[in-house]
């Protein structure tokens, strides 16, 4: 999956780094990151070629990494999406630019306090916005919401989102409400998308995604009861059962769906 950086080590600890020039900058601008693209491949500026101030985000292996406090265009640089991201390499590049973008996504909704209303300020100690009149402190939000394989005899609930970019098959997923478990959310996202219930609901395994700030939560269950789906339309354009030799999806090496899904497909989940 996009984490599984190996032999690379990310380490997310605090410092206070001055950024060389040849540290790696991502400016990001609507969701976009600035980057040079040659053929599959990216590379993004370094910080000789930044004008604008820099915030330290974290480190790989040695390597300091820097996110821009605001945008600006260079020449041989384009604005690359995040779908185009999550198919480029280096690995290593493209789990750093997603991990980037959630931290520079909090910083920038955290700059006025959301008790007070004055401008925050980041701290000198540790990774949080503070405000200097009332002291409230706020850290990075992460929002957990999980990932569901429903397995029926031979068949797996694959579904399509509605009102999306991506239109490719997925599982059914959902955020974890206030006082629920990972498991009652399992249960409930399940029944409100697809009107079915599961029992026998087993972790399989996480992963971050900071595209979207979540913390992904993968879980397999099997049908329990009657499998008539029953479609909610304003989140799924598609639901259905799937059989094992009847997906069509190949190995991206990024996504838990993904990983999920083929994991179906060659028949290893009978024993998680």
């Amino acid at each position: 999956m996009i984490q599984d950086i190996y032999p690379h080590r990310f380490h997310n600890e605090f410092k206070q780094v001055e950024a060389l020039d040849t540290d790696t900058v991502f400016v990001f601008y609507r969701g976009k990151v600035l980057a040079r693209r040659e053929g599959n491949t990216l590379s993004c500026p370094c910080r000789k070629e930044i004008s604008s101030a820099v915030q330290f985000v974290f480190t790989i292996d040695e390597k300091a990494y820097f996110i821009s406090d605001r945008s600006q265009d260079l020449e041989g640089y384009e604005w690359v999406d995040m779908r185009t991201v999550r198919r480029s390499k280096p690995k290593v590049l493209m789990f750093a630019i997603e991990t980037a973008l959630h931290l520079k996504g909090w910083y920038d909704k955290n700059r006025f306090c959301g008790h007070c209303g004055r401008p925050m300020e980041k701290s000198d100690t540790e990774r949080a916005m503070v405000c200097p009149h009332c002291h409230n402190t706020v850290y990075p939000t992460i929002a957990p919401a999980v990932i569901v394989g429903v397995i029926h005899k031979d068949a797996i609930l694959m579904t399509r989102y509605a009102d999306r970019n991506y239109k490719h098959y997925a599982l059914v997923a959902g955020f974890c409400e206030i006082g629920e478990t990972p498991e009652q959310t399992v249960k409930r996202e399940v029944m409100e998308e697809t009107g079915v219930k599961v029992k026998d609901i087993r972790y399989y395994k996480s992963q971050p995604w900071g595209f979207a700030s979540n913390l992904l939560l993968g879980f397999f269950a099997r049908l329990d009861g009657d499998d008539q789906i029953t479609l909610d339309r304003q989140e799924l354009s598609e639901a259905r059962f799937v059989k094992r030799e009847d997906i069509d999806v190949d190995w991206d090496d990024v996504s838990l769906t993904n990983e999920m899904i083929i994991q179906f497909k060659q028949g290893k989940t009978e024993s998680l």
